[in-house]
């Protein structure tokens, strides 16, 4: 029977697309010390395939999706189902606008469809595990999960466990996953918990599994598998393939949050510090203030570096997750729902 804990609460100020940010970093620098040599890739293996809408055309298509949803709940406004298809369609709003007001809707909608249709709708169930994941509850997020199925239900629980430190857990419901939707975001999830677990060779075996089986319309999930195979080629040093791989991602995703802060930090450790200044300053996070502050150090500015540091501290205490973050907080897993299937 479906149980609901959910209460409304302040939701922190850090924005939501920080969650994606922290947690793919924090994962980079998980896992065992085995040397797994990689050959540098030719252009043509991590090429983006097919051809990238205007920036513009994703949110008209999620307008559009939210049109349609909004008819048919008028036209049944007693039934669940179409409620749960119009928190989704909010949540995927709300995920490319940062809005809190869509964020809102969607629980909002979602609570409703549930009081409508208490059984059978994993749709308004997930939606609600999402927002949990978004803030940061990954206890909730798991525990709501558990009550839905599908692929959509085991991604949510392998990012929920590998946020609170269950790495065992993850690769066992991992491998669950990939078998049920062997598809880009399960295999990049699936790479994301072997790296935890210090598994390299198996981790990066998956992006490149993920990149050959992409489908068009995933761009996120492509941008980001391309960001993570670039982390395993920069930890062996081979800069240049790290380096194609993240401006590759950018291509995608204009302005891609972990795209940035690695490429960043790869011209940042080439002593390129204005090109490195540049690439953190379009991110908003706590994680680009860190990045600046090491930048301004390494060119000898102490006082401007101790000027970021106080910035991120003021930011981190008002958020109240300073511990929380360094550990490794749950992305908002938009690249795996266009990856996996119910």
């Amino acid at each position: 029977m479906l149980t609901l804990h959910r209460s409304r609460r302040q939701r922190p100020t850090l924005n939501k697309k920080h969650a994606l940010i922290a947690f793919v970093g924090a994962l980079s620098i998980l896992g065992g010390t085995t040397t797994i040599l990689l050959k540098p890739l030719a252009p043509s293996a991590y090429a983006y395939p097919y051809d990238l809408s205007p920036a513009g055309q994703v949110r008209e298509s999620i307008t559009a999706e939210i049109s349609a949803a909004q008819a048919r709940s008028l036209q049944n406004p007693t039934d669940g189902l179409p409620l749960a298809d119009l928190a989704d369609a909010y949540l995927k709003m709300a995920r490319i606008t940062g809005s809190e007001e869509w964020y809102s809707q969607a629980e909002a909608t979602a609570l409703q469809s549930l009081e409508n249709l208490p059984f059978n709708n994993d749709g308004a169930i997930l939606t609600l595990a999402k927002l949990a994941e978004a803030e940061h509850d990954f206890a909730e997020a798991a525990r709501l999960a558990e009550q839905a199925s599908g692929g959509k239900a085991l991604a949510i629980l392998v990012t929920s466990k590998l946020a609170v430190g269950d790495v065992a857990e993850a690769n066992t419901i991992a491998e669950e996953l990939v078998d049920f939707s062997p598809s880009m975001g399960s295999l990049t999830l699936r790479s994301l918990a072997r790296h935890a677990n210090g598994e390299r060779t198996g981790a990066i075996q998956d992006l490149q599994q993920a990149i050959a089986v992409e489908q068009p319309g995933e761009v996120r999930g492509s941008a980001l598998a391309r960001t993570l195979l670039g982390q395993r080629h920069a930890e062996q040093e081979d800069l240049g393939t790290a380096r194609r791989l993240y401006q590759e991602a950018l291509a995608i995703v204009p302005g891609y949050p972990q795209a940035l802060l690695d490429l960043a930090e790869l011209e940042s450790q080439q002593g390129n510090y204005r090109k490195a200044e540049r690439l953190y300053a379009q991110v908003d996070a706590p994680l680009a203030l860190l990045g600046l502050a090491r930048v301004k150090a390494a060119q000898g500015k102490a006082a401007e570096a101790r000027e970021q540091w106080a910035e991120v501290e003021v930011i981190l205490a008002n958020t109240q997750r300073l511990s929380h973050m360094a550990r490794s907080p749950v992305p908002d897993n938009y690249w795996l729902n266009s990856g996996a299937k119910h």
